[in-house]
């Protein structure tokens, strides 16, 4: 039984703002673990175990992540199979049709597995279990999806009203409705019944059936998405969809488009845990309250608190909670949050906020990720601007020029090779180079280690967009960043 996963990795995670942001959504964080939430769901869903055998992970997501993708994926040792580049996001349903439609031009007898790539599941082997118990209703031409045991009367998560309460056997129930998120009363009522579960979002299907359901309940999504596939571009090995006829797409979810509509769709009871990491109190209940309730990282301290998350991200940053009760506390370098615990779902009116007074806070991350590394802002005053740079070994900024500034960079780390117009030269560590205003240049990392540089920009203008690019490994164009 070999199954493909399509791994669904856009979004932007306001509601665990400040950590997740538009330009580096929760997915890519380590909020439970050592790896990040995208990093665990592909490995979750790899390699051979008990007759299930799982395919190079298919991912669908857009330009801005495409090579924190692949990145990701080879720093959890997993080689990518084919990365699917939407040119803007139209929800979940265009993007699993155009998953399907690819998988079937190479084999007409596909069978997927769409998830979310956000989601913990501590169990991995447990949730592969309950993957093989549902190939058999797959083999039949049903829709799977899993739902999960309920253990609290939630009211942020959808339901799945099962034909029967499961009997403990994880093997497929008949699917009678989805339910909406209810009401306190109706959640405890749903969880007192025994025939409800969360619905998790992930479904197994064969390629075919899931056009056949497409064909039936969501026709007019076909023709615009099949057109952005069988247009779709190679570009140093993604597959860029035809952004025309993706535009032309209805934006809706799988759940409205398809699932809510069909009659063929059956669940796998799941009960070996699950959260959607929705909100910081999932966070809390997920990264293990001390008998306190208290949760800190390395750089927080917690004195006589109970029941709270104390979170600070930054190196430098000590975060101290005192007679704290119920509170999420989780601090940026840019940005710090404090709220109550009964208000994680409103962390999401914090970012429009921000949005409404233009706080580049509300979106940007305060590291700025690039195919060939990232860099921070340390410091920004008038007309100049300081930056730590990391440039991944092997890897080169574009051949470049800027109209405004000039630069000056020392490595602290590791052996740059330095261009600066027609003279190329190695800079090792406590070594510097300048870069004088309009100069065409490129810095590479020719090493096996990361290399680390301070870069000291002046000028009048420090805009990312201050630049001329010339060439570039990555195929970026001239709007392109960094």
């Amino acid at each position: 039984m070999r199954v493909t996963p399509v791994l669904l990795c856009g979004g932007s995670g306001t509601r665990l703002w400040p950590l997740s942001r538009k330009s580096y959504p929760k997915q890519f964080t380590a909020l439970a673990g050592a790896q990040s939430l995208f990093q665990q769901s592909a490995l979750r869903l790899s390699g051979t175990e008990a007759g299930l055998s799982f395919a190079a992970p298919m991912v669908v997501t857009n330009a801005d992540f495409r090579f924190i993708v692949t990145e990701q994926l080879s720093e959890a040792g997993i080689d990518p199979g084919p990365v699917l580049i939407e040119p803007e996001g139209r929800n979940t349903a265009p993007a699993v049709l155009a998953a399907a439609l690819h998988l079937l031009t190479a084999d007409p007898d596909a069978v997927m597995l769409v998830a979310p790539s956000d989601h913990v599941i501590p169990d991995a082997p447990a949730f592969r279990a309950a993957v093989q118990a549902g190939m058999a209703a797959v083999a039949e031409g049903r829709i799977v999806t899993f739902g999960i045991a309920p253990d609290r009367p939630e009211t942020g998560y959808g339901y799945l009203e099962l034909s029967a309460r499961p009997d403990g056997s994880g093997q497929p129930v008949a699917l009678t409705r989805f339910v909406e998120k209810p009401d306190a009363a109706r959640a405890a009522a749903m969880l007192a019944d025994g025939s409800f579960m969360w619905n998790s979002g992930i479904f197994l299907f064969r390629a075919a059936d899931i056009l056949a359901a497409f064909e039936t309940h969501a026709p007019d999504l076909i023709a615009p998405v099949r057109a952005a596939v069988t247009e779709a571009k190679a570009d140093l090995g993604f597959l860029r969809l035809a952004p025309e006829p993706w535009a032309k797409a209805r934006e809706i979810s799988i759940d409205y488009a398809v699932m809510e509509k069909s009659d063929r769709l059956s669940v796998v009871p799941f009960a070996a845990g699950w959260s959607d990491l929705g909100g910081w109190d999932a966070v809390w209940r997920e990264t293990g309250p001390d008998g306190q309730g208290v949760v800190t990282s390395a750089n927080a301290t917690a004195i006589d608190c109970q029941s709270s998350l104390l979170r600070s991200e930054a190196e430098a940053l000590e975060l101290v909670g005192i007679g704290l009760k119920d509170i999420i506390a989780v601090a940026m370098p840019d940005a710090v949050l404090v709220a109550h615990m009964d208000r994680a779902q409103d962390v999401k009116k914090a970012v429009d906020a921000l949005k409404a007074k233009q706080a580049k806070q509300a979106q940007q991350f305060p590291r700025d990720f690039r195919p060939w590394g990232w860099f921070e802002s340390l410091v920004i005053g008038d007309r100049f601007q300081v930056k730590r740079i990391v440039v991944h070994p092997g890897a080169a900024l574009s051949l470049q020029s800027h109209h405004h500034r000039s630069e000056h960079w020392i490595v602290v780390q590791g052996t740059a090779r330095v261009t600066v117009d027609d003279t190329v030269r190695l800079v090792t560590e406590n070594q510097s180079v300048y870069i004088p205003l309009g100069a065409i240049h490129r810095m590479e990392n020719p090493g096996k280690v990361p290399m680390v540089l301070i870069e000291v920009q002046t000028g009048a203008y420090l805009g990312e967009d201050d630049i001329i690019r010339y060439e570039d490994i990555y195929a970026r164009g001239q709007g392109a960043r960094g």
